[in-house]
């Protein structure tokens, strides 16, 4: 299996952020590799996987310090989730969507747009979220897909109306990676008013318990892969929350998302990790070295090296541009920095599929077999390309309308009818308009 130092300059890495990494490898190799078939075969949950994980102290990798975080970067937090998805993919999307809660709470807070106010309304806010996830090592699932639409090209259709006391909130959430299996989610919904349609500027963030009256978790889940996510649909009926279950306070939502593009790919170091899994099982197949297996060295063919060399380029280019989008992550990011993020996920959502399929090829008969982790790892390369919001057609269509027209064109770029652009970054200025 591969090291962080195989594709790191560690002289860049911080010392506290290696010892993460390497004590992920170490997890990893020793644990969750074990647990991922049996995982994968049930379609159940990596319960054992984040009892682990939050013994370690890493459910709260971009909590701030001063909170008993680890204060992480998004781009050392990135680093982490891709060493994660070396060894099972499940774990590491659904670990994302326990951090994303973390990371909204942290770094939209931090935006310099934010007034005084503002701030102040937030840190008690914030503060609770934290305090969950470190004392209590609480679990964040944190569900937005509501079917057949991005979730940002139209107001959330899950709605909260304002009543004595509080809000109502009344929706359907697909895809709640995590269902059943968190403490906590995270709700984002439109705050409806009589005679006024849905608006991007009314979205609210609540956090729910699990328990809460009203919330059901429904339906079956047996996709074809990432099947350890377990996301299941989740319903809310009437469920009532109060100011204190806020996220964020009204509008900070819709006033920092857009300035935080960045935030929205953390599903791309999920499949860094499956890529490089995968590159690491088809050396280890063809050195002979997998555990339990005859050590057949099967290097001397000039056909199987030739593909290892392919898959190396492909890999290593892929890791270099991802890193460097992630590294250079930040609120207000330049014009640059938003292609070279929006391309990043273009090609680790393609490429992990080019991988996988190549190492099936490479090692032939046996790695179809459901014994052996690849044939997982190429089933898990399949889902990340289609997963909102940034899904490969619409990385295709940012990048293009972004170096082919000026910022004051954007918006008369032509652009399908159920248009998925009000996600598309638009400089300094831009907001989600609805």
């Amino acid at each position: 299996m591969s090291t962080i130092g195989d594709y790191y300059d560690l002289a860049r890495v911080r010392p506290e952020v290696q010892a993460v990494l390497e004590r992920i490898n170490q997890l990893g190799s020793e644990r969750f590799t074990e647990r991922a078939k049996a995982i994968d075969d049930s379609a159940g949950f990596p319960v054992e996987n984040y009892r682990d994980l939050a013994n370690e102290g890493l459910l709260t990798l971009t909590v701030p310090t001063e909170y008993g975080g680890h204060g992480f970067s998004l781009g050392e937090y990135a680093m982490v989730g891709a060493e994660i998805g070396k060894y099972c993919g499940a774990t590491a999307l659904t670990f994302n969507m326990h951090n994303s809660s973390m990371m909204w709470s942290r770094f939209m807070y931090e935006l310099p747009h934010l007034t005084d106010d503002e701030r102040a309304a937030f840190a008690p806010l914030r503060e609770r979220q934290f305090k969950r996830a470190v004392e209590e090592q609480g679990i964040y699932s944190q569900p937005i897909s509501e079917a057949g639409v991005n979730w940002t090209s139209r107001p959330a259709q899950t709605k909260c109306e304002q009543v004595e006391g509080g809000w109502r909130i009344n929706g359907f959430k697909k895809f709640a990676s995590l269902a059943g299996h968190c403490d906590y989610y995270s709700i984002v919904c439109t705050e409806h008013f009589e005679g006024i349609e849905p608006r991007h500027e009314d979205t609210m963030i609540f956090v729910v318990p699990k328990d809460a009256p009203g919330l059901s978790v429904q339906g079956e889940w047996d996709p074809l892969g990432m099947r350890g996510t377990n996301s299941r649909d989740l319903v809310l009926k009437d469920v009532f929350v109060t100011e204190d279950d806020l996220m964020m306070p009204r509008g900070i939502f819709i006033k920092t998302l857009p300035h935080w593009p960045h935030v929205m790919a953390t599903l791309s170091p999920t499949y860094m990790g499956v890529a490089q899994g995968a590159f690491d099982f088809t050396v280890a197949y063809l050195r002979g070295e997998l555990p339990g297996q005859p050590p057949a060295d099967r290097r001397m063919y000039a056909t199987k090296r030739q593909a290892v060399g392919q898959m190396y380029s492909r890999l290593a280019g892929m890791r270099a541009l991802w890193w460097q989008a992630f590294m250079e992550a930040q609120g207000f990011p330049t014009k640059g920095q938003v292609l070279r993020m929006y391309a990043a996920q273009y090609n680790v959502m393609e490429g992990v599929q080019e991988i996988a399929a190549m190492a099936i090829r490479t090692c032939g008969g046996q790695a179809m077999l459901k014994s052996l982790p690849l044939e997982r790892m190429y089933r898990d390369s399949r889902c990340g390309a289609l997963m909102l919001p940034y899904t490969s057609e619409i990385m295709e269509d940012y990048l293009s309308v972004l170096t082919l027209y000026d910022m004051d064109e954007l918006d008369d770029a032509p652009t399908d009818p159920d248009t998925a652009r009000n996600s598309l970054w638009r400089g300094h200025a831009g907001v989600y308009d609805g």
